[in-house]
């Protein structure tokens, strides 16, 4: 076997290696060999669904494509404050946030941007990840399209208008699904606060909402975006 063979084949096993490894077991071993290898595995990894999640929380693809970098730019750099035992997720989710916000900031843009504009940009949100999958439904006829289309919009608006801390939640368990405990680890807020913005978020997109599209029932509000 040639050496460009025998090359191929131990690269090719490092990455099946890499691959069946936990986000932590990564993370740790870069913060020892600071291999590319396994940093370009763990971007892998979170390269489309971070992505997503800026995109819909900063409502701009260039500004979510420069977050992103500025993501895993703070990794290589602060990789020394990830503890061990900590979930690499909700660690990223944290550095991801922060960015976006201080990108923000230093824009002046503090109004929340549309999520309308998420669905122009030709990606595909991952399945049963997001509000516009789960209001999506197949062999409709046109006036059910019509009908998705408008409970789809009015939901987007709905949730446009959420306060800022209101909305974070709302992306990260709703959209994202993260869990409680990863979300509050993410936003540094107690698991209790996660659950009771979520719950207001809740209570608000349901007065939010079109009364036309929605009944007064907060169960049914609820189903609309996690059923």
């Amino acid at each position: 076997m040639s050496n460009s063979v025998k090359d191929a084949a131990i690269s090719d096993q490092d990455h099946r290696s890499q691959s069946q490894r936990q986000d932590e077991e990564l993370l740790l071993e870069y913060a020892t060999t600071r291999s590319q290898g396994v940093f370009a595995e763990l971007v892998h990894r979170y390269e489309r669904e971070m992505y997503r999640y800026l995109r819909r929380y900063l409502g701009d693809a260039t500004m979510a494509e420069d977050v992103f970098q500025a993501t895993f730019l703070q990794v290589h750099l602060k990789w020394r404050q990830f503890e061990a035992g900590r979930k690499v997720k909700p660690w990223l989710y944290t550095i991801a946030t922060n960015q976006a916000r201080d990108l923000l900031r230093r824009n002046r843009r503090h109004r929340v941007v549309s999520l309308n504009s998420a669905a122009h940009d030709g990606s595909q949100v991952e399945s049963g990840g997001s509000l516009q999958d789960q209001l999506q439904g197949k062999d409709r006829n046109p006036r059910d399209e019509l009908e998705v289309t408008e409970r789809r919009h009015s939901v987007r608006c709905a949730v446009e208008q959420l306060p800022a801390q209101l909305k974070v939640v709302v992306l990260q368990v709703l959209y994202q699904g993260l869990k409680y405990r990863e979300a509050a680890d993410a936003l540094k807020i107690p698991l209790g606060t996660v659950k009771s913005r979520l719950h207001l978020a809740m209570k608000l997109l349901q007065k939010l909402i079109s009364p036309t599209l929605v009944s007064a029932d907060r169960d049914n509000c609820v189903s609309w975006i996690k059923a």
